[in-house]
């Protein structure tokens, strides 16, 4: 199956889950992440806001601020748009929706962080296999922002996704930058 047909059947079936099946996979996932060694010894770490079905980390969010971690949003340049830049993220942050309708900080060139900075990144994606290829939405921010992971141990990339977005394997692209592991409302995969 090529990666745009993958990419529809996957988007379908994480957005078949009921608000109770979202919730307590939401609930389940940051169990997992949280006792994972990566996030214990990360302080810096990014995640998202889920939408279109997307497994939710606003769990792990709640603990990183309890643990006194940084928590940081993507946030994607109006102008450029092939650019994301990374900002703090508090339960205060004002947010507004991007040109996706996804909801993020307000872009303060100021206020961002470089990628190399994070110590862990939680990643949305549409599909994975066990081997850690991932497949996204198609646009391709995370692979031009990673990209620089040829020649850097850091940070750790970890896609989040529901179990059901599991498939025997990915279609891989040149530009797909690897993961160190997907987490999923029942385990880490390495």
């Amino acid at each position: 199956m090529d990666r745009a047909s993958l990419r529809k059947q996957l988007r379908s079936h994480r957005q078949s889950l009921s608000a109770e099946q979202q919730l307590a996979a939401a609930e389940s996932l940051s169990t997992v992440v949280c006792g994972s060694e990566a996030f214990r010894q990360s302080q810096h770490i990014a995640l998202y806001l889920a939408s279109d079905g997307e497994i939710d980390p606003r769990f792990i969010a709640q603990v990183i601020w309890e643990q006194d971690k940084f928590c940081y949003l993507p946030v994607l340049d109006q102008n450029d748009h092939n650019k994301m830049y990374f900002q703090l993220y508090r339960p205060n942050t004002r947010l507004v929706d991007n040109r996706y309708g996804i909801a993020e900080p307000e872009l303060d060139r100021e206020k961002t962080v470089k990628a190399e900075a994070l110590d862990l990144v939680l990643m949305p994606l549409t599909g994975f296999d066990e081997k850690g290829h991932r497949l996204g939405m198609g646009g391709g921010y995370y692979d031009r922002t990673f990209a620089f992971l040829e020649r850097s141990s850091k940070p750790i990339l970890i896609g989040l996704a529901h179990e059901c977005q599991k498939v025997s394997s990915i279609p891989v692209a040149d530009w797909d930058v690897p993961m160190k592991g997907v987490a999923t409302e029942k385990q880490l995969y390495r």
